[in-house]
């Protein structure tokens, strides 16, 4: 609790002490005489006077300032002092001084993240687990245990690489060079179209079916099939074979390659058992052996008759367009508009591209196959405000970490030069996305329920922090960027506010009338105060 407390602060503090920083350096080099430099509100803890400015720390760690000479109308002031106070100055050195303390607020992110990204990094390599099918990697031939090296051209070294590599790439044929066994083999691939939405922005994409994790063992127990009647059911975990562990899929077929068929194969499975509590249904897991002979085909099909339980549906969401056609968890996807769906990620992939046009689903169920025409629609929210995306309202089964064999990993090194450019890049990249979410405040499309205060920022801090030193720096850049564009707001009280009465002076030779300044108090003082309270009523209701 003290640890997460003192974590709490030091991000506090070191995000105010660099905003004040930014106002107080740039103060001194216009020549006004800065007073006092406060990290923290309220009674002073620790401090000291060094020339003609005091130090200090005070009680209240939720802010700081720095208190300049005739930053106030009407303040008394010696005549040397009243050369130098603030307001006393030109436009131009009174709007620079304001613009200091957010700038340092977007410069400081670049520092962090150079630091983050400079030297060694793990990251998830370029190869191959598993292989969808019915999608574009599987009809260019593209194997699980090849290691991709580069997607039309552009090098890639990790899995990360290879998603950056197909935005905007998407729809046409492109040479993809894979190493298979050590040697270099080019195949064609055509992407199919992802778009990635959110109320901040719309990404599209290619996508071609691969993943850098191999799937479980899991099964999908057709009714009426000999493994139904051994007492296998959908999403039983085989855990081995006859003795024999099983990590995978993939493994899983090998093994049984090696016995006859009628050979009696001894399942070790791991079944997850629904639990109610209240309101509230868990899982509870248990191992389940069970015996099936051997049957002809290969895979899963050996296993009297199972599949894969990637097209089986595991969570139908109440209210959803599935729910209302009658679909439900267990339920099998066949067919959409006529088309066999081989993959769960294929259907995503339709349904991304279909958004609200209606479609011809079949499924089977437990009364047998059913054909309906869909039509995908927002999810209904909790509270019933923002607006939530496109969907059917379908999900397969949840996996756990403890169902994915560990990533293949590749150490990546990234040099001074590189890590100052990527994070030269992502911090204007991260600003417009805030630009964006405050904008979406106002117009609607970004939930209000998305604000946070202190309380959200403390657990943030603490839960970042146990993740790791990069995790938490991560999270300092940002909410140093998130001040940064919230103090150049045009509200009374922020930094914006005050720049926009300096470039107001400097463009009309006069300044904002004293009425209007006092009623935009007023009104920004009220906004701010209306915001904080939503903030803190967010942070209960989490």
């Amino acid at each position: 609790m003290l640890q997460n407390a003192g974590l709490f602060i030091l991000l506090l503090g070191v995000l105010v002490t660099v905003h004040e920083l930014g106002h107080f350096l740039v103060a001194k080099a216009c020549g006004v005489k800065v007073l006092k430099f406060s990290i923290g509100f309220g009674p002073k803890l620790i401090g000291f006077t060094k020339g003609e400015t005091e130090y200090q720390i005070a009680l209240l760690p939720l802010g700081g300032y720095v208190k300049m000479a005739g930053d106030l109308p009407h303040e008394e002031l010696t005549p040397e002092e009243a050369s130098r106070g603030f307001l006393a100055q030109p436009p131009w050195k009174r709007g620079l001084i304001v613009l200091a303390g957010p700038a340092f607020n977007l410069i400081f992110p670049i520092l962090i993240y150079f630091f983050v990204y400079v030297g060694p990094h793990q990251a998830t390599s370029t190869l191959v687990r598993t292989v969808s099918p019915g999608l574009p990697a599987a009809a260019a031939g593209i194997r699980p245990g090849d290691r991709l090296v580069s997607v039309d051209g552009v090098p890639v070294r990790t899995f990360n690489d290879i998603s950056e590599a197909f935005i905007g790439r998407f729809e046409r044929p492109m040479p993809v060079v894979v190493d298979r066994g050590g040697q270099r083999v080019t195949v064609e691939v055509t992407p199919q179209k992802l778009v990635e939405s959110n109320p901040i922005e719309t990404v599209e994409k290619g996508s071609i079916g691969i993943g850098a994790a191999s799937r479980p063992a899991l099964l999908g127990v057709p009714r009426g099939t000999v493994a139904e009647q051994a007492g296998l059911r959908t999403f039983d975990r085989v855990l081995s074979v006859n003795g024999v562990k099983v990590e995978d899929e993939g493994q899983l077929g090998q093994t049984l390659e090696k016995f006859p068929e009628g050979t009696p194969m001894q399942l070790a499975v791991r079944r997850l058992d629904a639990v109610e509590a209240g309101a509230v249904t868990g899982r509870i897991p248990r191992v389940v052996d069970i015996t099936v002979p051997k049957q002809a085909g290969a895979g899963m099909a050996a296993l009297g008759g199972a599949e894969t339980a990637d097209l089986y549906l595991a969570i139908v969401a109440p209210g959803s367009a599935a729910d209302k056609a009658g679909i439900r968890p267990g339920d099998r996807v066949v067919s959409l508009d006529g088309e066999k769906i081989e993959s769960f990620q294929k259907l995503a992939l339709r349904l991304n591209k279909l958004k609200d046009q209606p479609f011809t689903l079949v499924w089977r169920g437990a009364d047998g196959e059913r054909t309906e025409k869909l039509a995908q629609a927002p999810l209904p929210t909790e509270d019933g405000m923002g607006s939530a995306p496109l969907a059917l309202g379908v999900r397969g089964w949840l996996l756990t970490a403890s169902d994915v064999p560990p990533a293949d990993e590749v150490t990546v090194y990234i040099g001074p030069g590189e890590a100052l450019r990527e994070a030269a890049l992502i911090v204007p990249k991260i600003v417009g996305q805030m630009v964006k979410v405050i904008g979406g405040l106002f117009v609607g499309t970004v939930p209000l329920n998305t604000v946070g205060g202190p309380i959200m920022m403390y657990q943030m801090a603490s839960k970042t922090a146990e993740q790791g030193l990069d995790s938490f720096l991560n999270l300092m850049a940002l909410i140093s960027i998130n001040l940064g564009v919230m103090n150049l707001l045009p509200i009374p009280v922020l930094d914006g506010f005050h720049l926009l009465s300096a470039a107001w002076e400097g463009v009309r030779r006069r300044p904002i009338p004293v009425r209007v300044r006092e009623v935009a108090n007023v009104v920004g003082l009220a906004l701010l105060i209306m915001l904080m309270l939503l903030a803190v009523k967010n942070d209960i209701m989490r």
